[in-house]
């Protein structure tokens, strides 16, 4: 049995933030793979369902980001389950928008979320790095976590997410490089070969090549005339 965890703050004025790309992962999921209504347990909200033959339940914690460790213990316990058996999805500054990693055990970089599982449970757990980019200086991260993705990262928003459901049972079984393709053939399509390939920058785009010229007519117009009527 796999619990993945998705990181974010309860309530529908954080719904969009960037801080809150771990519950959007959760909700991907959850509708993509037919899992069970979200029920209220283990201080969050949970749903369950299967990914292959494996058992699954997400979480959303909801004691807001600095505690989700309380929740995320409190589930690990109930279903005695160990640290290597639980997944987190979390935002990461460290990594571009639309950027994808995964990491096992290791330090929580400031992620305060991370903070507090790793409070809880220690830091031998798998994790899902979901980039956002960085604001530049560290003190424009907590206004920067918490606004709403704008509209220009719509896209790619959502096509990583559709990608994450592609490949989330690949995930679960064990195969990492397999989950990170699926979300790779979402937000980078390869282009078919039949299109033109587009000019690197800083070239000029190669003319159009003119139709040969047709060859001078010299005829004099009486000979036209006479030509005609041959």
């Amino acid at each position: 049995m796999k619990l993945l965890v998705g990181l974010g703050n309860p309530g529908a004025k954080y719904a969009r933030n960037r801080h809150n790309i771990g519950f959007m992962a959760m909700d991907q999921i959850a509708s993509d793979h037919g899992f069970g209504p979200w029920r209220t347990k283990f201080q969050g909200l949970v749903a369950e369902g299967r990914l292959g033959s494996d058992k699954v339940t997400l979480l959303k914690p909801e004691t807001f980001m600095n505690l989700s460790g309380q929740s995320v213990g409190e589930a690990m316990r109930y279903l005695k389950l160990s640290p290597s058996d639980i997944i987190v999805f979390h935002d990461e500054l460290d990594l571009a928008p639309g950027k994808v990693r995964l990491k096992t055990g290791g330090g929580h970089a400031g992620h305060n979320g991370l903070r507090s599982i790793h409070g809880h449970i220690g830091p031998d757990y798998d994790r899902v790095r979901l980039g956002i980019g960085h604001p530049g200086h560290k003190d424009a991260v907590p206004g920067y976590v918490l606004r709403d993705f704008p509209k220009a990262d719509a896209d790619w928003l959502d096509d990583e997410m559709r990608g994450i459901g592609d490949g989330i049972a690949d995930l679960v079984a064990g195969d990492g490089p397999k989950f990170l393709n699926a979300i790779a053939l979402r937000v980078n399509p390869p282009r078919s070969s039949k299109s033109s390939p587009k000019p690197k920058p800083g070239t000029a785009p190669e003319p159009a090549k003119a139709s040969p010229a047709a060859p001078a007519d010299d005829r004099s117009a009486l000979q036209k005339l006479v030509d005609r009527f041959r």
